[in-house]
């Protein structure tokens, strides 16, 4: 079973930054989609970005500009760069492994 961890969530005032990462236990890391969810209070949890084993990306409309997906295969880790911060990013944000295995998530609070 394929664990993720995942870091780098905190508190940041609009505009600025974040940068998270998923690092996953599996061997088979550099072949499998690997996707950025979040859930903010009272919704549903919504596709934020992915990336498959050979570098291609998706993005979610309010993100794309903004957000930038990023794998690297040598350290089995996933990372999503998050720019111009708004405070509708808020969320609990998970990495996702192959549509399948999910990280314990990681809260981002946008706030002045």
């Amino acid at each position: 079973q394929v664990q993720l961890v995942e870091s780098g969530g905190g508190l940041v005032q609009p505009g600025g930054s974040l940068r998270l990462s998923c690092a996953a236990s599996s061997t088979a890391f550099t072949w499998v989609v690997m996707g950025w969810y979040r859930q903010a209070p009272g919704k549903e949890r919504e596709l934020v970005a992915l990336i498959t084993g050979d570098g291609s990306t998706n993005y979610a409309d309010s993100v794309k500009g903004r957000f930038t997906i990023s794998r690297d295969n040598a350290k089995r880790t996933a990372y999503l760069q998050m720019n111009s911060l708004k405070p509708e990013d808020t969320a609990v944000y998970y990495c996702n492994c192959a549509g399948t295995a999910w990280g314990q998530g990681t809260q981002v609070t946008v706030s002045s």
